[in-house]
């Protein structure tokens, strides 16, 4: 791509174009192969509803053909424009680079891989006409993942939605937002770690909810590893809730317990003058001990960890190049810090 010049003067408000209805972003990483035809699904469905539209992709630092087809994709349709990323940020930092450079009415907000089917967009527009300002794609069916996927899947949103007091059953990345909301999402919220997902149903308005069944990729492998799922919901628990710090509370009760059990056992030994049973009890309540201080440093840990990636005030992206954006829109800052 070549780069473009991405200077912006004034409030966002005055960048955005009335006539422009729907802008779709698509985070990409490594999707040349299947991202014409996921491009080329969208703009049929759009097409059939006669609106409006931009296609934004962000080239999450892929390193095979995406940026080449960003560019193929833009000369056959000027509506297709691309973003590309210095380097991997990973699908949040891709989401907001997106979100910030989309001048619709609504933005949508998908995966470049058609799991999230393309058409369910005139549904979710219908519900936007209803009222709604957030429109969540929620998943109904997951049977392409395997069972351990599904139940830790679950497990994790059930402890997220009562932790942090939102419905987090079945969510995924796939949503429309309000112009209002996207505003708020990014100009209004500067933190570095963001869930997207939580943001969305933390922003409040009137929202609803449309479900969907999940199906297998058409192409190419799922770019999620193990690893970047724990990460992902360790800055989902973290950035909702305080939750798990109260756990270190719960854990010095228990211990306290125990340790008034031990002293009772201890002393009635002594006091009926039998040997008090001394080795093994303290063992087990040295290893209890030590496994609860070990927990509770962990956990205070990832949130002074969330705490230093604040405090360092670093960009969540940076913007490499951009392709198809005029000189007065585009991403809004070449460093991803807003405006």
């Amino acid at each position: 791509m070549k780069p473009e010049s991405t200077e912006h003067t004034g409030d966002n408000a005055a960048q955005v174009d009335s006539s422009l209805v729907v802008s779709v972003v698509l985070p990409a990483h490594n999707e040349a192969s299947g991202l014409g035809a996921a491009v080329e699904s969208i703009r049929k469905v759009i097409h059939s509803s006669g609106m409006s539209y931009e296609i934004i992709i962000v080239d999450d630092g892929s390193n095979d053909e995406t940026c080449k087809e960003i560019e193929r994709l833009n000369a056959v349709d000027g509506n297709i424009k691309g973003i590309r990323l210095s380097r991997q940020f990973g699908k949040e930092s891709a989401l907001l680079a997106g979100l910030r450079a989309a001048d619709g009415a609504v933005s949508i907000t998908m995966d470049a891989d058609l799991q999230h089917p393309p058409a369910l967009i005139p549904q979710m527009l219908e519900k936007w006409r209803a009222g709604a300002r957030v429109v969540h794609a929620v998943k109904r069916d997951r049977q392409i993942d395997g069972w351990l996927t599904r139940s830790s899947v679950a497990l994790f949103n059930k402890l997220l939605s009562l932790t942090s007091g939102f419905n987090m059953r079945g969510a995924s990345d796939f949503k429309l937002l309000d112009r209002t909301v996207i505003d708020l999402l990014v100009h209004h919220l500067p933190e570095r770690g963001r869930f997207y997902r939580g943001l969305a149903g933390w922003a409040g308005f009137e929202q609803s909810r449309v479900p969907f069944d999940v199906v297998e990729r058409d192409t190419g492998s799922g770019k999620w590893s193990g690893f970047a799922l724990f990460d992902l919901a360790l800055t989902a628990i973290t950035s909702f809730t305080s939750a798990p710090l109260r756990v270190i509370t719960i854990l010095g009760a228990v211990t306290l317990v125990f340790g008034i059990i031990v002293s009772v056992e201890a002393l009635w030994s002594w006091f009926r003058g039998y040997a008090v049973s001394g080795f093994v009890t303290i063992i087990i309540t040295l290893l209890l001990i030590g496994s609860f201080i070990m927990i509770s440093l962990g956990i205070i840990g990832e949130y002074i960890a969330k705490i230093y990636a604040e405090v360092k005030d670093r960009p969540p992206y940076i913007v490499a190049s951009t392709c198809g954006f005029d000189n007065n829109s585009g991403p809004r800052n070449s460093f991803g810090n807003g405006d």
